[in-house]
């Protein structure tokens, strides 16, 4: 049930589908706290918010409809919403794809709850809070926002003016709202795990309500229209766990994987049954392919990938981290294709799932990284795992993911060289991670001072080949700490050494034109020639490195006052992108 006017119409969650839901962007009232006096006032009871905003742009964004970039703590919303007569009976489940940084929710006067963390989805059941008289729901939110480095916010700055590479903040929700309807006894999650070797998928169920032996669960899965496997599962426990075989005859390899240049997807189609009755159906889909590391090489589907990655940060010139449209995410990636990389690497961002969604049906592979903290104590340390682990937890299905990169740079734990409770930290989101998820490489400090990582990853903005190439020529002083980079700056943190992991430069180019409203790194050029001679340069440099598994360039797109991308922030191409593709496939 979709207004086609409405921003971002799409279906938000399009890995766990249902067909009864209701899309809540568009416009809603808006006031600022700049004392945060609301909740004293209860503004939850009134309906005089003095703005209009449109949802899920935030204040700062031109696309809101405010475009006011000054920071302010304390923002509400307010929408009153009709729930159409036929699901006035189910449950009611209003879901935040992501609202920054603390949300609290307040249905017809009454307070529901609060959730905590800038990245990820959550929702509230708000059935016991519907009026008995009427269909209207009178929904009321506020958001808080800090300026504390204690909480992760990735590029976010937390001055009052953008600088170096850290730009406008973002304030509130930031996704796509939307409500759900189910019967009481519902599918709430499907951990999906993939094994190619053993041509089977392990299907992890997680079912609320009442659960008794008159549920049943079956499980459809087709691959183009044709059915594969279907199988039956009484629900006897709200967990349960069960892995299919899906090999067959349909195709003469019996199963068919996904790869960056054949993105094979499986679909599924889950069904609750409670005494022959459909009470609840979820459509999904999966990805046959595995990340392995081995000799040092990263392997998909046990062959070695060399990686050319893209940095990716998200951001839109009118919408900032949201994405504007489908239409947006599906040019960021074409283009990324179109210019020969094979993957990209988000930076400082949990990306939207609809991003995810096509990454998973075009075949482009995906680094998926935590927005950071900025300073380290005990309570940096709870927001950020609680936060990270439900990241995994809510991206884990999709196969174009392929390598985890919960920190970077040493933000957020910037003593790690000597640090013992820093490297126990990155440690314990090592292994936390791998408790969640035994698949995918991690990657424990991206760029240097690496404590335990499965790829060790550098970042070095060296402008030309030669230059690189001499740097790199001993791998054995590169990886022993022989050899500084960002001046001071080491691959491995004091007390850990490498172990034969694979090494991707994951961080170099970032090469600007001339400009005196923005910066690069290095020097600046002057024409799309000069701009070639030293891209092919300094790329082909890191090919001729033989220990070098892949790269990522610095970046896609020009982001405010970072004029480093290969395009402008509004997607034109600075350069003839078939050019990139020819060197990058070189």
């Amino acid at each position: 049930m979709v207004d086609i006017n409405i921003p971002k119409k799409e279906y938000p969650r399009p890995q766990f589908e249902r067909a009864d839901w209701v899309n809540l962007n568009g416009e809603w009232n808006f006031k600022f706290d700049k004392e945060n006096k609301g909740e004293k006032e209860k503004w939850y009871e009134e309906s005089t918010f003095d703005k209009k905003i449109i949802v899920p742009f935030t204040y700062e964004t031109k696309a809101s409809g405010i475009g006011e970039e000054v920071f302010c703590p304390n923002v509400w919303y307010q929408k009153t919403v009709t729930i159409p007569n036929e699901f006035k009976q189910k449950e009611i489940v209003l879901h935040f794809q992501a609202a920054d940084y603390k949300t609290k929710l307040w249905i017809n006067g009454i307070f529901v709850g609060e959730r905590k963390g800038g990245q990820i989805a959550f929702s509230f059941n708000i059935t016991d809070y519907m009026l008995d008289t009427t269909n209207e729901v009178n929904i009321v939110v506020k958001c808080e926002d800090s300026e504390s480095c204690f909480q992760p916010r990735g590029k976010q700055r937390w001055l009052d003016t953008s600088y170096e590479c850290w730009y406008v903040q973002t304030t509130g929700i930031w996704q796509t709202v939307w409500l759900e309807f189910l019967n009481e006894a519902h599918i709430q999650a499907v951990k999906m795990t993939p094994d190619i070797d053993t041509e089977s998928v392990e299907f992890e169920f997680e079912v609320s309500g009442d659960i008794d032996h008159s549920l049943v669960l079956n499980t459809s899965i087709s691959f183009n229209g044709q059915q594969i496997k279907t199988f039956d599962l009484t629900v006897g426990r709200s967990n349960q766990t069960v892995t299919a075989n899906i090999a067959s005859e349909f195709h003469h390899w019996r199963v068919v994987r996904w790869s960056t240049g054949s993105p094979n997807l499986y679909d599924v189609e889950f069904t609750l049954y409670k005494n022959g009755e459909v009470i609840d159906q979820v459509k999904s889909y999966f990805g046959m392919r595995k990340i392995s590391i081995e000799n040092g090489n990263v392997l998909l589907n046990n062959i070695p990938i060399y990686q050319k990655l893209l940095l990716d940060q998200g951001y839109w010139g009118e919408s900032h981290l949201t994405p504007p449209s489908e239409e947006a995410i599906l040019e960021d990636i074409d283009k990324t294709l179109e210019m020969g990389f094979n993957g990209v690497r988000k930076h400082m961002k949990v990306e939207d799932q609809r991003y995810l969604y096509w990454a998973d049906k075009k075949g482009l592979l995906v680094w998926s990284e935590m927005a950071a903290t900025y300073e380290f104590s005990d309570e940096a340390v709870q927001n950020f795992t609680e936060e990270w682990i439900e990241v995994v937890k809510q991206q884990y299905n999709h196969p174009c993911i392929i390598t985890w990169t919960p920190f970077n740079e040493s933000w957020g734990v910037k003593n790690i060289y000597t640090d013992r409770k820093q490297q126990k930290f990155t440690e314990g989101i090592y292994h936390l991670t791998k408790a969640i998820d035994s698949m995918r490489p991690v990657i424990v400090n991206d760029g240097w001072e690496h404590t335990v990582s499965d790829i060790i990853t550098l970042h070095d903005y060296v402008e030309y080949g030669d230059e690189f190439l001499k740097r790199y020529e001993d791998k054995e002083k590169v990886v022993n700490n022989e050899i500084a980079f960002n001046k001071s700056k080491h691959a491995m943190a004091l007390g850990y050494e490498y172990k034969g992991q694979p090494i991707i430069i994951s961080e170099y180019g970032g090469i600007a034109f001339n400009s005196e409203k923005g910066w690069g790194y290095g020097n600046q050029v002057k024409s799309e020639k000069e701009f070639l001679s030293r891209y092919e340069s300094i790329t082909q440099g890191i090919k001729d490195t033989p220990y070098i598994s892949g790269f990522c360039y610095t970046q896609i797109t020009d982001v405010q006052q970072e004029i480093n991308g290969l395009l402008n922030e509004d997607r034109t191409p600075k350069i003839d992108l078939t050019k990139i593709r020819e060197i990058n496939n070189k």
